[in-house]
């Protein structure tokens, strides 16, 4: 079961947008990106609580009826033109989309050419910039050469598939479905594609050794790709891991191990030539770093497209900085009619003041490999740096530059940090 959405207010059934977006900026100090939400899955992953349906849920809930996956990519297009109208509006809409990434879900369940279509949706309506990283998700077992390959011929840059581990007993345990074998054969059909390639990775399940985690750090590395995402597992509750828990079935993650396991990844990977550039990713270089996640991690505007996604526009007005964030119904059913109505899909929405900028600021831009500028932060948290600097969580020459930048003790303590600096 996946998270209720947030409290907020309930937004203009049109979908229009607050009056003091249009700033007179045009948005052009900010980028623009798009997040594109596929909320289905062949089957559910027992850790997983990510809006997703499988197609047995679905059919359940609509009687038996076709529900879902074959008319999804002309309800996202319904969004797509409200959202240029909304933007249009506040004088938002001139930006290309430096950004795309389509995640879930299982995005690579829809057809290559569903994908492609939403694709060219934003191509058409907002263009494109030059260069723009555009990201599909993907399970190993949920591509084909074919299908990656029309993929690339339709304007997909990268695609990051969810390997999580190599070990069979511990996918067996995350109730993952592809044999890890299919990975090296996914990655490859991918480069011969000629796209980029991410892998996911989960460290900390239960009965997972520390040998196994360097099996699949291994695979990895053996892999040579040039972008790794690396998540210490959560315990979510409403899954059915957290049932399984909770009974005793299964041992919970321990601390201590994901710290070791944390620390082996930074090892091995940055032997492989791949550096971190936030406390859960690598990359080999700085052109590989995943360009969508950091248009969040810097506060970027985007949209969020499809049931449950999230959207983000930043202005400012006669109090300073401002922010507007909403999200959308989270069931696919709901989230059609909305739209096939004329009527927004956004349930809720919330504006953040110039405090609560700043506060997401140093969230944020404390978790990346630039560092956050310490004239970001307030006055009472400035003074908690040197305490931080003697623990050891944050680089002194780096402090001494006026930046705030973790050491590895502080990514594993990335938390207490964030506590620190926000008093």
């Amino acid at each position: 079961m996946s998270p209720a959405l947030p409290e907020g207010e309930t937004p203009p059934s049109d979908g229009s947008l607050p009056a003091w977006l249009d700033d007179g900026t045009g948005g052009r100090d900010r980028t623009f990106s798009v997040y594109l939400h596929v909320p289905f899955c062949t089957v559910r992953c027992g850790y997983c609580d990510f809006n997703t349906y499988t197609a047995s849920e679905l059919l359940a809930e609509a009687g038996g009826r076709v529900a879902g996956h074959e008319a999804y990519a002309g309800t996202v297009l319904r969004e797509v033109d409200l959202a240029a109208r909304a933007l249009d509006a506040v004088g938002r809409g001139g930006r290309p989309v430096a950004t795309v990434f389509v995640g879930g879900g299982t995005p690579t369940v829809l057809p290559p050419a569903d994908l492609v279509r939403m694709l060219d949706g934003l191509r058409s309506t907002w263009g494109l910039a030059p260069g723009a990283e555009v990201t599909t998700e993907a399970n190993p077992d949920s591509v084909t050469r074919e299908g990656l390959a029309a993929l690339a011929a339709g304007g997909f840059t990268r695609v990051s598939f969810g390997m999580q581990s190599a070990v069979p007993h511990v996918l067996a345990t995350l109730e993952r479905t592809h044999d890890p074998e299919r990975v090296p054969q996914a990655v490859a059909w991918a480069r011969e594609a000629g796209l980029a390639v991410s892998l996911d990775l989960i460290y900390g399940t239960p009965g997972e050794t520390l040998d196994d985690w360097r099996r699949s750090l291994d695979a990895v590395v053996a892999c040579g790709v040039d972008h790794v995402s690396a998540y210490a597992l959560t315990v979510e509750e409403g899954t059915k891991m957290a049932v399984q828990v909770r009974r005793g079935v299964l041992t919970p993650p321990d601390p201590d191990d994901q710290a070791a396991k944390y620390e082996l990844a930074d090892d091995l990977l940055g032997g492989a030539g791949l550096g971190w550039y936030e406390v859960s990713n690598w990359a080999r270089t700085r052109d590989d770093a995943c360009r969508h996640n950091l248009a969040y991690w810097r506060g970027g505007d985007w949209w969020g497209l499809g049931p449950g996604a999230h959207s983000h526009l930043g202005g400012t007005d006669a109090t300073g900085r401002r922010s507007l964030r909403w999200w959308n119904v989270k069931h696919p059913r709901a989230y059609a009619d909305r739209l096939a109505a004329g009527a927004t899909p956004a349930a809720g929405r919330e504006v953040l003041g110039a405090a609560e900028v700043q506060l997401e600021r140093v969230l944020l831009g404390v978790r990346i490999r630039e560092g956050l500028p310490l004239d970001a932060v307030a006055p009472a948290g400035r003074h908690a740096v040197a305490g931080l600097v003697a623990d050891g969580l944050l680089d002194g020459t780096a402090a001494v530059r006026g930046t705030a930048l973790l050491t590895r003790r502080g990514r594993l303590l990335a938390d207490t940090v964030v506590r620190a600096l926000t008093d």
